[in-house]
């Protein structure tokens, strides 16, 4: 097992090209946000924007429009009942993160559903949150696309039926391999389950104990993900900038907020960029 280092920074933040436009750094939709939890898809879609994605859509619950216009402008809305215009902002996307505060009840299975049937292969899908639990409960067929599943110890649990006790890197293997997909494991000391390789990011800290820390890190993964061309180091790099901005900011705070950490991302980037 590797583990994460800054340098991951560097090699993956390069400078922006003087000629490079929104479409330089990739679309991203993102799928979630009932009617109870619109918090988590807005913190996903924020983390997306502020990561650099040069095109976010959210799709989501109507009654969170006006929030999500409020928070985040720079964002295109779309209903998650209307399933014939969810299918094409899904088709056209470089990355879709699902699950943020998509639900576990049956608009949120049908929400799923239509969106998995939209995927191309060449397409990456971030899989977080209420999706990971539909898929373990109703034992979903997986779409051919590139998988990215971003779980706590407890969603992996179901996914992988390895309890939270006996997730060892020996016994976390055979179940990614099965999924053929990266597992970002979250925890005390995160693990990333790549095709090739396992890597432990040794940075967090416990003020990041509070809701919508995983929202935040899917929407960052996106982000990374759509604009950066090696997808690895991509995944990589997002789990350890979420993490080393929660440490900056813990130095002086007894909490840290998911939208602290939104808020510091685009400055952090910057001050890690490579000039090459």
């Amino acid at each position: 097992m590797e583990t994460l280092s800054q340098s991951i920074l560097s090699k993956t933040i390069r400078q922006r090209p003087a000629d490079s436009y929104k479409g330089t750094y990739g679309r991203v939709t993102l799928v979630g946000g009932n009617r109870n939890f619109g918090g988590a898809i807005l913190m996903a879609s924020a983390a997306s924007v502020y990561a650099g994605a040069g095109l976010v859509t959210t799709i989501t619950d109507a009654s969170n429009q006006t929030s999500l216009h409020a928070r985040l402008p720079e964002a295109m809305f779309a209903d998650m009942t209307n399933h014939e215009q969810m299918k094409s902002l899904v088709s056209p996307a470089d990355v879709v993160v699902i699950g943020p505060g998509l639900g576990t009840d049956e608009a949120g299975l049908m929400a799923l559903n239509t969106t998995f049937g939209a995927l191309k292969p060449t397409q990456t899908v971030v899989i977080d949150g209420s999706a990971i639990t539909l898929i373990a409960q109703h034992n979903l067929a997986l779409p051919n696309a590139h998988l990215i599943f971003t779980p706590h110890q407890m969603e992996w649990q179901r996914l992988s039926g390895i309890p939270i006790a006996d997730q060892t890197v020996a016994n976390n293997q055979p179940a990614v391999a099965k999924l053929n997909a990266t597992v970002i494991v979250k925890s005390h000391r995160t693990q990333i389950y790549t095709p090739t390789a396992v890597y432990e990011n040794p940075l967090g800290t416990p003020a990041q104990a509070t809701g919508g820390m995983g929202d935040t890190l899917a929407g960052m993964v996106g982000g990374f993900v759509a604009q950066f061309a090696d997808h690895t180091d991509a995944v990589l790099a997002a789990v350890y900038s979420h993490s080393a901005i929660a440490e900056e900011l813990a130095e002086k705070q007894y909490v840290v907020l998911p939208h602290q950490i939104i808020d510091v991302l685009p400055q952090f980037m910057k001050a890690h960029e490579a000039l090459v």
